[in-house]
């Protein structure tokens, strides 16, 4: 699956050892074996020789695999890039992204798209990245380009059922994404949904300014309906079909019931909707910039909130992902508090780790169950799960070295990302990141950055 650009990896085997080494569902003492950037073998006991890296106490984890960041490179660097985004990344553990078509210029729907954006990044990553592409739908839909979109490497696309925000990125209709599934379903690819669609119910509604208006005017019912029409089609064509970024928890049961029946469906869902709730949203000082929560799906209450988390606990949802959505501050619209006009999305790829082991003591969560939801199920998602998301032979040597009892604050000066608005700020966590690791090699270490960019690119069907 990986378009690797160098080999930059001695061929000498060395053994990194833990405590605690995240390997299938238990923390255990082991040695992993390292060669040429991948994981050879993991031992129980001592190798008899061979160089040895003890890192003590912390515990090695797989590194992070996060299938749902925009990084808007090329077009809207000013939103983010590729280097403050995989560095970001890094930092918090995860050594391979997949980049959504949007809110890039020009967006990933086409071929030529595609190429221009391999071309932008250029030596910027830091981790390995690969890219959805977008289905689009309309007059200004790429029916006739998809088809080349899906043999260049992508690892699947992804579509709306409602306005995405930026005229160049269209909904599709429930006909229109009948008639191209099957191109998906034939190439064994998944087809992401932003499972939104308006039936009408908020006609007249306000959106704003305040929040609750807000929520208001994107109810949980539109989630519902949408997910409903793309479970039915994924039944007809035999597609596989991703939920992204799961918010209403009355959703769930009709995702259940599909699982059983054999509908290739998974579903994610991200720290906001997780730590977060409406309540938390309008008591949030100052108040000017309670426009940072803006992210669709709404941020719902907090009993939806807990419901999520059984979902998550039972194993209807399979993955956290931080859906990663930055845009500038004026874009944000701080000061004027309107959330009918500020952009919607939130940034938390450095911290989705921290922030989901920290609310995951109220819940009794494992640090080998947090390695499930957020490196080995994202992997298998994006069809990368025959290297990436976990520590086993064959497997890339990436890991997160993590220290689960370090308490710190979240703040801007230690922010990553370009823009260091975030709902997070100032929000004291358990356990950090010390050291990350991409195949063999050290890309972050105590707040530095050793060496240089060297992270390739994932495509589909790429040795």
């Amino acid at each position: 699956m990986s378009d690797f650009k160098t080999n930059q990896y001695s061929s000498e085997s060395f053994y990194l050892t833990s405590r605690a080494v995240c390997a299938g569902n238990r923390l255990q003492k082991a040695w992993i074996e390292i060669v040429d950037g991948r994981i050879r073998s993991v031992l129980n006991a001592a190798p008899g020789r061979g160089r040895i890296e003890d890192v003590g106490d912390l515990v090695v984890m797989p590194a992070l695999v996060d299938s749902h960041v925009h990084v808007n490179e090329p077009g809207r660097t000013d939103w983010e890039g590729f280097e403050t985004a995989t560095q970001a990344a890094a930092a918090g553990g995860a050594t391979s992204l997949v980049d959504m078509p949007l809110n890039c210029i020009p967006v990933t729907t086409s071929l030529q798209a595609f190429r221009e954006k391999l071309q932008a990044v250029g030596e910027k990553l830091w981790v390995d990245v690969g890219f959805w592409g977008g289905a689009t739908g309309g007059p200004k839909g790429n029916f006739g380009d998809l088809p080349k979109l899906l043999d260049a490497g992508v690892l699947g696309v992804k579509t709306f059922l409602i306005d995405s925000g930026i005229p160049e990125f269209p909904p599709m209709t429930i006909e229109e994404i009948d008639r191209v599934m099957p191109a998906l379903a034939a190439r064994g690819l998944p087809y992401l949904f932003h499972a939104e669609l308006d039936s009408g119910e908020t006609k007249g509604l306000p959106e704003g300014p305040s929040y609750s208006q807000f929520l208001q005017s994107r109810p949980k019912i539109w989630e519902n309906n949408a997910i409903y029409h793309v479970l039915e089609l994924a039944k007809k064509h035999n597609c596989a079909v991703h939920i992204v970024h799961l918010s209403s928890a009355e959703a769930i049961p009709q995702i259940v019931k599909a699982k059983e029946e054999g509908v290739k469906v998974t579903v994610e869902t991200c720290p906001h909707y997780l730590l977060l709730s409406d309540t938390m949203v309008e008591k949030f000082e100052p108040k000017e910039e309670q426009t940072l929560f803006k992210c669709c799906p709404p941020i719902r209450e907090e009993a939806n909130r807990q419901l999520l988390w059984e979902a998550l606990l039972q194993g209807d949802i399979d993955m956290i992902v931080s859906d990663h959505s930055p845009c500038t501050p004026a874009l944000k619209g701080f000061g004027k508090n309107d959330f009918a006009q500020a952009w919607g999305g939130i940034s938390s790829l450095q911290y989705t780790l921290s922030l989901i082991w920290t609310e995951g003591q109220r819940h009794c969560v494992t640090l080998p169950r947090l390695a499930e939801w957020l490196s080995a199920a994202p992997a298998r998602m994006a069809g990368l799960g025959n290297r990436k998301g976990k520590i086993a032979p064959g497997y890339d040597a990436d890991f997160a070295l993590f220290d689960s009892n370090a308490e710190w604050t979240i703040t801007p000066e230690g922010t990553l990302h370009k823009h260091k608005g975030s709902p997070y700020q100032g929000r004291k966590l358990m356990g950090r990141v010390v050291r990350t690791i991409l195949r063999g090699e050290t890309i972050f270490e105590d707040g530095k950055f050793p060496g240089s960019p060297h992270g390739s690119f994932l495509l589909k069907g790429r040795a």
